[in-house]
């Protein structure tokens, strides 16, 4: 398999352009067994870049600020823990 790039160094966008490319070839079982094995590997971990930049991207926007009655007033920075 040719080098590719570290996992956390790739936007949502590329880490599931990749995992998709996993995917196909997993799917059309040409890909030998130790190949196959591999494959899955960097696409459960790809997955899980994935998951984690949408959780990410969903508690900056849970960390809208609300007022008394429920409107958006501004929001808050979002620390990452």
């Amino acid at each position: 398999m040719a080098t590719t790039p570290e996992i956390a160094a790739l936007s949502f966008e590329d880490a599931l352009k990749e995992l998709e490319g996993v995917v196909r070839r997993l799917e059309s079982g040409e890909a030998p067994l130790d190949e196959s094995i591999d494959l899955y590997a960097r696409g459960e971990a790809l997955r899980a870049h994935c998951q984690a930049r949408l959780d990410a991207a969903q508690a900056r926007i849970e960390a809208v600020v609300a007022d008394r009655d429920g409107r958006a007033t501004g929001t808050r920075a979002f620390d990452g823990a």
